[in-house]
């Protein structure tokens, strides 16, 4: 049943050889043309490494992939052609187990099993699997798309022998599907990262590297009015007797000369692409002989008489375009049919054009084996560039001024004295807004046609508008308060680690030193919430691990079970908690060298974030302030429950204070005191818990009942504007704490976004939990979709 290894030779302790792949320069091949053009697509997978992200369980994995038209009407489906194994796998002989397979069923290549025993462990696989997708009936550029699927499959550590392969066969333990659009079809080089799903995320790195050949098969036409079919005679004559011929097609000759231009598109994207990869990594490649067999002008008066554009003028992203205006622009009415000595042209010039592309097919298939690392990072560098403007679909992104302070209008005290810049009331809800603004997005997604040349993620591009809408909003004039460094020294804790005592990293660049050589430490700490676990916020953890995989994190734990007492008990408990995750690294990175900097990040999630800002004011973390980075809060009620317009959700926190007597919720509903001032939030909103850091994120949901709105956003609310009482008045007094706080007369800007997102809560349909906002509260911990949006549109704020 299963085919394996007829390309298995060449082995060694390095690497292995292939047949279809030799070492050798290729030449131009001698042809002989067909009477049909024949052309088929071949899709190379280059498969690097499985890196264990966060897998649940031990036990052997498998990769396996397939591939088929989108259509199933198109044609067959792809066809494993050729692997190649370009280095053994560096694992021990306990953790494998048998080789590479191909199954000739369901067309199917599997890579060798391997065992993963331990979080972030890294699997170096280094093999490319090419698949053929026969065109069929359907001749010229394909019009479906080509769906790629990798299916990861799982078997127990205690699997072994025959057992072992029959337990990994039964089924697929988790799904990763890509979509590969019809433009991308006629060449593509790109990155295409694949991480299954939030239960099984891991990392497989691969590139995807595709091209329209000619088929091999084929046969010869009666008469042929030629001595030889080398791709040294494709001469301008031919060029011209083909032009003379355009205009005189049959419906038939027309595929043809549809099947041409894709051809010749095909294969001046490979040149180009040769060429930028060479210039990218630095590698030389000579394709001298590729560009003497047909000179330039030879070119150009073939693109002229197929009605394409110079190829140095189109683009790759646009060649796909060209050759569809150029097919469309072709008129066949009012000519008779193709002469024979021009359809014998066209026959020939095709067979030329295809053995090209196949030459420089294989050119890169071996240029890529000696270079596969490079290609790999430059690849991947692309793809995180693109990022942004990928999924910019689900993104809204707007700008607003810092306001210098919020007063009442109705308030006593003369207002000459303060820096005054918002004297108003809310008209509408922002809720409502936010909430109507990213519904009309969405519909608009729905009537969207996205066509681009980049591979799809079935999981964001499946059904797109079932991904999480997010409004950035930027808040500019936003200016980063500069702290004081002396009154950090009396801390001698600090001085064990030398190089840290010379100030910040922005400080320490202005001048040269011999710590500039040492390695910052970045962490980043993640706090859960209310009756939270440690591992809420692992999703988000994962894709900050696959923007810096060199962060040291920690998933705090020793509040679990503890999110009922006082806030001030358990900030003292993270804060200690902190301190000795911090020490230990720092102790661990100076017995090894030197330590030049620390970055340190804070994620909270809902009342984690009130646990984290307590924390930062206890005195054994003064020493550390300075080192703060990214603060991302989630859903976070920074202003309390003072305007909370949640009756439903404010009952219940009536029945857990009446019922329970939980503390925190007193504290989050300042009924701790009967003095609103010497309430603990008003306190916590007094002290510089926001200032230090350079990066502020503050994501919110008008969906979220859980945390009222204007709370999570630190920003005014509706029913604080128009109230004249005391509350009303402490209310914005906090506010404004909380923003000057982020404010500050500095030349230096900290980043400050503030980002909504919507989910689609569709398929939830109506039941207690959407009706009191927990859907989307949990969301935020459920669903990966807006933290990668956000992290990977600013990689930088995380790196």
């Amino acid at each position: 049943m299963f085919r394996r290894v007829g390309w298995f030779i060449g082995l060694n302790n390095h690497s292995y050889s292939a047949k279809r792949l030799p070492d050798a320069k290729p030449r131009p091949a001698k042809v002989k043309p067909v009477a049909i053009m024949d052309t088929t697509q071949e899709i190379a997978i280059y498969i690097h490494r499985f890196h264990n992200l966060d897998l649940f369980q031990q036990g052997w994995y498998q990769i396996k992939i397939t591939m088929k038209w989108e259509d199933s009407q198109h044609g067959s489906p792809g066809t494993p052609a050729r692997v190649v194994q370009y280095e053994v796998p560096d694992l021990g002989s306990e953790d494998i187990h048998g080789i590479w397979r191909i199954n000739d069923t369901d067309n199917s290549f599997s890579t060798q099993p391997f065992r993963i025993k331990y979080a972030r462990q890294d699997v170096l696989l280094s093999i490319m699997v090419s698949f053929n997708l026969p065109l069929g009936k359907f001749e010229g550029p394909s019009t479906s798309a080509v769906v790629l699927k990798f299916e990861l499959m799982y078997a127990p550590i205690s699997e072994s022998g025959s057992g072992l392969q029959a337990s990994l066969d039964s089924c697929a333990t988790a799904v990763h599907e890509f979509r590969i659009p019809p433009k991308a079809l006629l060449g593509l080089h790109s990155y295409c990262p694949v991480h299954f799903d939030a239960f099984h995320a891991v990392l497989v790195d691969t590139t995807v590297h595709i091209s329209l050949l000619k088929s091999g098969s084929g046969v010869a036409p009666p008469k042929v009015n030629r001595d030889s079919h080398n791709v040294e005679e494709l001469s301008g004559e031919n060029i011209r007797g083909l032009g003379q011929a355009v205009g005189r097609l049959s419906s038939f000759d027309e595929r043809q000369l549809t099947v041409l231009r894709a051809l010749l598109a095909a294969r001046d994207l490979l040149v180009e692409e040769l060429q930028n990869l060479s210039k990218a990594i630095d590698r030389p490649i000579d394709l001298t002989d590729v560009t003497s067999e047909i000179d330039d002008k030879t070119l150009i008066d073939l693109r002229a008489e197929l009605g394409i554009a110079d190829a140095k003028v189109l683009r790759s992203d646009k060649l796909q375009n060209g050759i569809e205006k150029a097919n469309q622009n072709v008129d066949t009415r009012n000519d008779g049919l193709l002469h024979f000595s021009s359809r014998e042209d066209l026959f020939h010039s095709f067979h030329l054009l295809g053995n090209q592309a196949v030459y420089l097919w294989n050119t890169f298939l071996m240029f890529h084996r000696a270079n596969k690392t490079s290609i790999m990072e430059y690849l991947r560098d692309a793809w995180a560039t693109d990022r942004r403007a990928e999924w910019s679909i689900w993104m809204v992104y707007t700008k607003v001024e810092m306001p210098l302070h919020y007063i009442h209008s109705g308030a006593d005290e003369p207002t000459h004295h303060r820096r005054v810049s918002s004297l108003w009331k809310l008209a509408d809800d922002p809720a409502q807004s936010a909430a109507m603004r990213a519904d009309l997005h969405r519909r608009s997604i729905a009537q969207m046609r996205i066509n681009n040349r980049s591979i799809q993620d079935v999981h964001i591009f499946g059904d797109p508008s079932r991904i999480p809408i997010v409004i950035v909003e930027r808040v500019v004039n936003a200016p980063r308060r500069t702290v004081s460094v002396n009154s950090y020294f009396n801390h001698m804790n600090l001085k064990d680690y030398p190089g840290l005592l010379s100030g910040p990293s922005y400080e320490a660049a202005k001048k040269p030193s011999a710590q500039q050589n040492g390695r910052i430490l970045k962490v980043v700490v993640f706090v859960h919430g209310f009756q939270g676990h440690h591992l809420d916020l692992r999703l988000v953890r994962n894709q900050w691990l696959l923007i810096d995989p060199k962060i040291e994190f920690l998933m705090s734990e020793v509040n679990e079970d503890k999110t009922s007492g006082d806030f001030r008990e358990m900030g003292q408990r993270l804060a200690q908690e902190v301190i000795s995750f911090l020490k230990k690294k720092m102790d661990k990175i100076s017995r090894s060298g030197s330590l030049r900097n620390i970055k340190l990040s804070f994620v909270g999630h809902s009342i984690g974030n009130i646990i984290i800002r307590t924390a930062l004011t206890e005195g054994v973390m003064e020493p550390y302030l300075r080192y703060l980075y990214t603060y991302m809060s989630i859903s976070g009620p920074h202003l309390g429950y003072l305007y909370s317009s949640n009756s439903l959700f404010n009952s219940g926190l009536w029945l857990l204070k009446k019922l329970r007597g939980t503390q925190c919720i007193h504290q989050l509903t300042f009924t701790d005191d009967v003095d609103l001032q010497n309430t603990f939030l008003y306190k916590l909103c007094k002290q510089k818990t926001l200032e230090s850091f350079r990066h502020i994120i503050l994501l919110s949901s008008p969906q979220d009942g859980y945390v009222p709105y204007h709370s999570a956003r630190i920003e005014l609310c509706q029913a604080s504007s128009s109230d004249n009482s005391k509350k009303g008045k402490i209310f914005l007094e906090m506010l404004n704490d909380c923003l000057d706080q982020i404010r500050a007369p500095s030349s230096e800007h900290r980043v400050f976004m503030r980002c909504d997102v919507n989910f689609d809560t569709s398929s939830q349909g109506r039941n207690l939990n959407t009706l009191i906002g927990r859907a989307a509260h949990i969301e935020f911990l459920e669903t990966d979709a807006f933290a990668r949006f956000v992290m990977w549109s600013f990689p930088e704020l995380f790196r």
